[in-house]
């Protein structure tokens, strides 16, 4: 048994915080219930990609804040976000395990994946961190290949869903209904002239996932009470529209909503985003929108 001091500590991107990453932070949580230690996730931000490929287009399912939110909801004590700069990504092996693993975490039991690389040219692996806990007094914990592929491939198989409108597939392998964080802004007011006025919403993170264009059933939390509601992700070709919205449709709320920030969570898809003949057309189609979602929901 280790002291009350120090950490359990596991290490990585935790995009999605989904069923794959939750069995990992169980057995994060097992163990710092077992030693008396505190549960720490040290995360890296930016991706790595993004620093080292300037071009990189790479979208990720969680922004950092919603990424510590979801570790934090789930029970872990503690989430360390490391900047990854080009400086950190030239510390050495030992400079990592110093300077990071003990002098910043005080670990004593690390879990981590069986093809874990670090240090300068990602130049040491898991069996040089067995060698450093020998040397340093903590112990080295392997997360097992096939655990590793099951992350992986939940990752892809979310990315890929929701890049396709399979708001459902994503769901299930998150655990958790996906969502987008963003503020109420100033729109164009269309919605109000045929009756479904809409917030717009703006995401300030360019490098947040949106999923497919098209109509989605969502809830959201306002004035602590669930609120529902439909969105619309995309250009709005009815009236000429050609860049890309968020808006936002939500049943019994008449609010000044400008400002605001919403988490929206995303239950179902109800169709491709299609150009009406008119406005009236549309408007037509948003009370067939309507009716399904309230069918969705049971009303």
């Amino acid at each position: 048994m280790y002291s009350s001091k120090g950490s359990v500590v596991t290490v990585g991107t935790f995009d999605g915080v989904h069923v794959g990453h939750q069995k990992i932070l169980s057995k994060l949580l097992q163990r710092a219930k077992e030693y008396h230690l505190k549960a720490v996730v040290l995360t890296l931000f930016p991706h790595p990609r993004m620093v080292l490929n300037k071009d990189s287009d790479l979208k990720l399912l969680l922004t950092i804040e919603e990424r510590k939110n979801q570790l934090k909801k789930f029970g872990v004590d503690e989430v360390v976000i490391m900047p990854f700069t080009k400086t950190f990504s030239n510390l050495s092996p030992l400079e990592y395990v110093e300077n990071i693993l003990l002098n910043e975490l005080n670990t004593r039991h690390i879990i981590i994946g069986y093809d874990h690389s670090f240090g300068k040219n990602r130049s040491a692996n898991i069996f040089d961190l067995k060698q450093f806990g020998n040397q340093f007094d903590f112990e080295v914990e392997e997360i097992s290949a096939m655990e590793i592929e099951e992350v992986a491939v939940s990752s892809t198989k979310i990315r890929k869903s929701l890049i396709k409108g399979d708001i459902e597939t994503a769901n299930t392998y998150l655990g958790y209904a996906y969502f987008l964080t963003g503020k109420v802004v100033e729109g164009e007011g269309i919605g109000r002239t045929i009756d479904f006025p809409t917030a717009n919403i703006f995401i300030e993170e360019d490098y947040k996932l949106i999923p497919k264009n098209g109509v989605y059933v969502v809830q959201s939390i306002f004035e602590d009470r669930n609120v529902y509601g439909m969105m619309n992700i995309g250009t709005k070709p009815t009236v000429n529209g050609n860049k890309q919205s968020i808006e936002v449709h939500w049943f019994k709320v008449d609010a000044d909503l400008y400002g605001k920030t919403f988490k929206i969570e995303m239950l179902a898809r109800l169709r491709d985003e299609h150009k009406f003949e008119s406005l009236e057309a549309l408007k037509n189609q948003l009370k067939l929108d309507k009716k399904s979602a309230e069918a969705f929901y049971g009303f």
